[in-house]
């Protein structure tokens, strides 16, 4: 590691490598780390291609809530092949650092997979408004055509924002080469700018993007006062809401849990905390909705729970 460290510091104002210092406490223990990780990364590509596939081959699930849930899976994969491979490398390496185009590209993946699963999230709401409080009009109004535009609107959205978050941060002067994580993200690579860096773009980009972002849970919210006013007029719209909307509404209540307080630690957080802690809440967005969603929405939705277990029964016979 030492020679890489050299090399890096030969132009520190050009950094080619970064260090990833959050691996320095699991050097004693790397290879049972792996394996766990591993079989866990094998779980999430199982529970989410699985339920992808079943969607997919499965006529009676071409819905646009199931579409929609296939998307949010997609979205799952996408973000856990940005880290768990990378990580599970280094994990059995002996020098912990990742290239300069390797770190932009994975702080960028970071922060696309939680803004689209946001985007997802709010665009899995409307439908369920519109199904739920406007079921004259959701027919009409969700077509084909429609469900792609809000598909398309909960990807590019994202991938376009970040993009440009991306390229501001790709042209800042950078000092440092320590980054105190296990994986690349943007906030920590922007603290590493050289004290005369301008970096006042980032921070108005990074605002512009919070903002955009909280107008998607304020629209939730909204849509959730008016399921709830809804539901409660009738025994009918009461078990729809418990089929459909619990489900995602346990799926948006972990994802913002598991953001927001990994936001406020990574501005706000004690580095008192021991390594291993600090990297588990970095890592509690790709440890816990990857698996719990697709599970709770495969149990909870009636018709994929019975296309699952009509499956295994046929499987037994």
């Amino acid at each position: 590691q030492a020679w890489v460290v050299s090399l890096i510091m030969d132009n520190v104002s050009n950094v080619i490598r970064f260090v990833l210092s959050g691996f320095n406490e699991t050097m004693n223990f790397s290879v049972p780390l792996f394996s766990i990780t591993l079989l866990y990364y094998c779980v999430i590509l199982f529970v989410n291609i699985s339920l992808v596939l079943l969607i997919f081959f499965d006529a009676n699930l071409h819905e646009p809530m199931y579409i929609l849930l296939s998307s949010f899976c997609v979205n799952a994969l996408y973000g856990t092949t940005g880290f768990y491979p990378k990580f599970l490398s280094d994990l059995l390496s002996s020098t912990y650092n990742i290239s300069y185009e390797g770190c932009i590209l994975q702080a960028f993946i970071m922060y696309s997979f939680g803004c689209c699963e946001l985007s997802i999230l709010t665009v899995m709401a409307f439908d369920r408004y519109l199904a739920i409080c406007r079921p004259l009009h959701y027919h009409s109004f969700m077509t084909k055509r429609r469900l792609s535009q809000l598909v398309c609107f909960s990807w590019l959205t994202p991938l376009c924002m970040f993009s440009i978050n991306i390229i501001l941060t790709s042209r800042i002067k950078l000092c440092g080469i320590n980054i105190q994580r296990v994986l690349c993200i943007n906030w920590v690579i922007v603290k590493l700018a050289c004290p005369e860096a301008d970096t006042l773009s980032n921070n108005i980009s990074a605002y512009v993007i919070v903002v955009f972002y909280l107008s998607h849970s304020l629209f939730i919210i909204w849509t959730y006062i008016y399921l709830i006013k809804t539901c409660a007029r009738s025994s009918e719209d009461r078990v729809k809401f418990t089929q459909t909307c619990v489900p995602h509404l346990i799926s948006l209540i972990i994802f913002l849990t598991v953001m927001s307080f990994d936001s406020m630690y990574l501005r706000y957080g004690s580095r008192d905390l021991p390594q291993s802690l600090q990297n588990f809440i970095t890592l509690e967005f790709l440890i816990i909705p990857p698996v719990m969603n697709p599970l709770m929405y495969g149990f909870k939705l009636t018709k994929i729970r019975n296309r699952i277990l009509s499956l295994i029964y046929l499987k037994r016979k």
